[in-house]
């Protein structure tokens, strides 16, 4: 056995970095282990989600009954939260706590928040569905109580989400960071797909209690998740950090200010809006499309959200090698987009041709683009971020991605919505019409964030002391 072991200790030296996406961002300072335990505040992210947009947004609508409008206005609340993830990354940036620590705090913080609003939600929508309501309990008290659970999570997601990918660019070295950007978005995305799969497996017999059962649930393995990650993280009264934090401004306006004037920020956070939401818009409608154009069933259609999700699992391991070699993360952002345009052609092709094998493609390709596209404007972001302003650029991206992609799914409704009635070809059923709109629409914003990428590509110029990250 002992030989045994030995051999397989020394396969797993030689090829488990070339095997394992993301292995070779680990060094002796930071170890596997402990990257994988860091991740998970991203997986925790990706069980709130997957409850929140997935589950929740299915449970409230269809055995609840509560009006889709209603429910569309609750989900889209978080997002009024979205653009303070730049301040809140400021703050983890200048924090000083009595420990030392400056970016576990927020963690701490959002975490708490977040629980408080999973431990919330259960009785909210219990009273919002009526099982409690009574002359005492009128329907607004429902719907503000659940509404309020709601941006809670999405709050709480927001500040974890923000400060936790401050918090492995910390610990990462500087040209490793790709590869643990990578590795925790990968780790979201597994959060979804097993939250999924879970949530489908208990609530197959749905009832009002094994609804509270599986948020309570939520709630407390989102706690402990987050405290095993960040345990013993980030380090006490690092001398590193505090230089960092004299490094940056003292307030959030003058954080700002440096920030946006250097290495075009604005253009790229204008690119990261536009790709986002040509990249978004779409997320809520090919379900439906595969079922009213191509007559796919629910079985087959639910698939293609891992079909989506497996294609940004390849599009982010393949940013993630490439970018840790010292390739132009705005050309990897432009690769991803271009991927984007036949993508979204053949999804069109595949209403006249009858073919799901096409949809199915042009769904990978969408989604392995996007992971491109996202990875590569992240790392953009992070190598032109000041000195001491990792949590704000970062925040900054998260911002402007976030915002964009609830814009996105909200336009790709009312669009479809309203092009139903405008003829744009025989070759497909008037269904088709608001679909192939939306399509179309993103395949030209893909077009503008390609054309908005080209004066990123050329060499940076230094602003008033403030270098680009290399």
């Amino acid at each position: 056995m002992n030989r045994l072991d030995q051999k397989l200790i020394s396969i797993w030296t030689r090829w488990g970095k070339r095997v394992l996406p993301f292995a070779d961002a680990a060094d002796d300072n930071l170890p596997l282990s402990r990257l994988l335990r860091l991740s998970l505040i991203q997986f925790s992210v990706g069980i709130s989600l997957t409850l929140l947009v997935g589950t929740l947004n299915r449970v409230m609508i269809v055995e609840l009954e509560v009006a889709s409008t209603i429910v569309g206005v609750m989900l889209a609340l978080p997002l009024l939260f979205a653009p303070f993830r730049a301040l809140i990354g400021f703050r983890s940036d200048t924090h000083r706590s009595a420990l030392g620590w400056r970016r576990v705090p927020y963690i701490y913080r959002g975490t708490m928040i977040q629980f408080g609003g999973l431990a919330l939600m259960p009785f909210a929508l219990l009273v919002l569905s009526g099982a409690l309501q009574s002359a005492d309990w009128p329907s607004w008290i429902g719907q503000i109580s659940a509404a309020a659970a709601i941006l809670l999570v999405g709050v709480g997601v927001h500040i974890t989400q923000t400060v936790g990918l401050a918090l492995a660019t910390d610990l990462a070295r500087e040209d490793q960071q790709a590869n643990v950007v990578g590795l925790m978005y990968v780790s979201l995305l597994v959060g979804s797909i097993v939250a999924a799969l879970a949530f489908g497996a208990f609530l197959a017999d749905f009832t009002p209690g094994r609804l509270i059962q599986v948020i309570q649930a939520c709630a407390l393995i989102t706690l402990l998740l987050n405290l095993i990650a960040t345990w013993k993280q980030e380090a006490l009264n690092s001398g590193g950090l505090m230089a960092d934090q004299a490094a940056a401004p003292a307030t959030f306006r003058q954080s700002w200010d440096m920030f946006i004037v250097q290495g075009q920020a604005r253009r790229r956070l204008l690119v990261i809006g536009v790709g986002t939401l040509a990249f978004t818009m779409s997320d809520v409608l090919l379900e439906p499309y595969g079922g009213q154009t191509l007559g796919l069933g629910v079985g087959t259609t639910t698939r293609l959200t891992a079909i989506l999700a497996g294609g940004s699992l390849v599009g982010f391991t393949m940013a993630s090698q490439i970018l840790s070699r010292g390739s132009d993360p705005v050309r990897m952002s432009g690769v991803g987009a271009l991927m984007g345009l036949p993508a979204f052609a053949m999804i069109i092709a595949a209403a006249p041709m009858q073919s799901a094998s096409v949809f199915s493609i042009g769904v990978l390709l969408i989604g392995c683009g996007a992971g491109l596209f996202g990875h590569g404007t992240l790392t953009a972001t992070m190598r032109h971020a000041p000195k001491g302003q990792i949590g704000m650029a970062l925040g900054a991206w998260g911002a402007v991605q976030a915002t964009a992609a609830g814009i996105g799914a909200a336009m790709g409704g009312i669009i479809r919505d309203v092009g139903r009635s405008i003829i744009l070809s025989d070759a497909w059923p008037p269904v088709t019409n608001g679909y192939i709109l939306v399509y179309l629409l993103e395949m030209i914003l893909l077009a503008a964030a390609l054309i908005m990428m080209v004066p990123l590509l050329r060499r940076p110029k230094a602003v008033a002391g403030v270098a680009p990250r290399a």
